[in-house]
C-alpha cells in the first residue's frame, strides 16, 4: 500500500469516526415531561372545586407518589436524570435534601424494579407557586424543580412507573402538586413503607390527577449510525480502487 494510500485511509477513517461521534446521539435534555406544573404566569392554580394543595411525598413519613410513562415501540431512551417538582409550605429557599426513587416496569405494585436509589436533591430553580384561584399572590408554597442524577438507564418500548419520595428540612411536606391534563389521569400514592400504591384523587373534585416530573437523557439513532458507517466504507472502497 502506498504512502498516499495510507494517508487517504487514515483521513477517511478519522472522518468517519468524527461523524460517528457527532451523529451517534442527538441531545434531548427532556425525553419526557409529565406536565406542565405551572402556567405562563408561574402559578399552579387550584380550580375552584379542588381541595388538595399537594400530595404527601415525604421521606420522613415514608409516603411515596408515582406516575406512569410509556416508551413507544421501537424507541430507546438513555435516561440520565430526573426532574421533580415539590414545595414545602413556608419555605423561602430550596429546602430539599434527598430523593428516594424507583423506575418500575409493568404493574406499579408487582412489576420489576429496573433501577432505584437515594440521591442528593439538586436545586434546579424556583418555577412558581401553588395557589388558589382567589389567592393568586400567595407565596407560601414555592414550587422548586429538583434535579436527581441517576445511573444511566436504557429503556426500550414499554410501560413504566416512576416513584419518588423527597426529604426536606421543614416541618410541612415535601408536597407534590398536581395539575390538570387532557390525558387519562392515574397518579398513585403509597402511605407508609408497608402499604400498596393506590390511585389518588383530588380531595374536592374526587377526580384522578397527574403529577409533574421529567425524564432527561439522550435518544440513540442506530439508523443514522448505520448510514454514516456505510457512507464511510463506500468512500474508502472507492479510494482503494482508484489507488490500486
Amino acid at each position: 500500500m502506498s504512502r498516499i494510500h495510507n494517508a487517504t485511509f487514515r483521513s477517511i477513517s478519522l472522518s468517519v469516526a468524527a461523524l460517528l461521534l457527532a451523529g451517534a446521539t442527538h441531545a434531548a435534555p427532556t425525553l419526557y415531561s409529565n406536565g406542565p406544573v405551572v402556567n405562563l404566569d408561574g402559578l399552579s392554580v387550584m380550580a375552584p372545586l379542588e381541595g388538595t394543595f399537594g400530595f404527601g411525598s415525604q421521606v420522613s413519613a415514608a409516603n411515596t407518589v408515582a406516575d406512569d410513562f410509556t416508551v413507544a415501540a421501537g424507541e430507546t431512551w438513555n435516561v440520565g436524570s430526573i426532574s421533580l417538582f415539590s414545595y414545602q409550605t413556608g419555605a423561602s429557599a430550596f429546602t430539599f435534601t434527598t430523593v428516594d426513587w424507583q423506575i418500575v416496569a409493568g404493574d406499579l405494585n408487582t412489576g420489576t424494579v429496573l433501577a432505584s436509589g437515594t440521591t442528593a436533591a439538586t436545586d434546579e430553580g424556583l418555577v412558581g407557586y401553588r395557589v388558589t384561584s382567589t389567592t393568586l399572590a400567595n407565596v407560601q408554597r414555592p414550587i422548586y424543580q429538583i434535579g436527581v442524577d441517576i445511573p444511566d438507564l436504557v429503556l426500550t418500548g414499554g410501560d413504566y412507573w416512576l416513584t419518588w419520595s423527597i426529604g426536606g428540612t421543614l416541618g410541612s411536606g415535601p408536597w407534590t402538586p398536581h395539575m390538570t391534563n387532557d390525558h387519562v389521569a392515574n397518579a398513585a400514592q403509597r402511605i407508609g413503607a408497608a402499604g400498596s400504591f393506590n390511585t389518588v384523587v383530588d380531595g374536592g373534585t374526587q377526580r384522578n390527577v397527574e403529577l409533574p416530573f421529567q425524564l432527561n437523557g439522550t435518544v440513540p439513532e442506530p439508523t443514522s449510525l448505520a448510514l454514516v458507517l456505510a457512507a464511510g466504507l463506500a468512500a474508502l472502497g472507492a479510494k482503494r480502487r482508484k489507488a490500486a
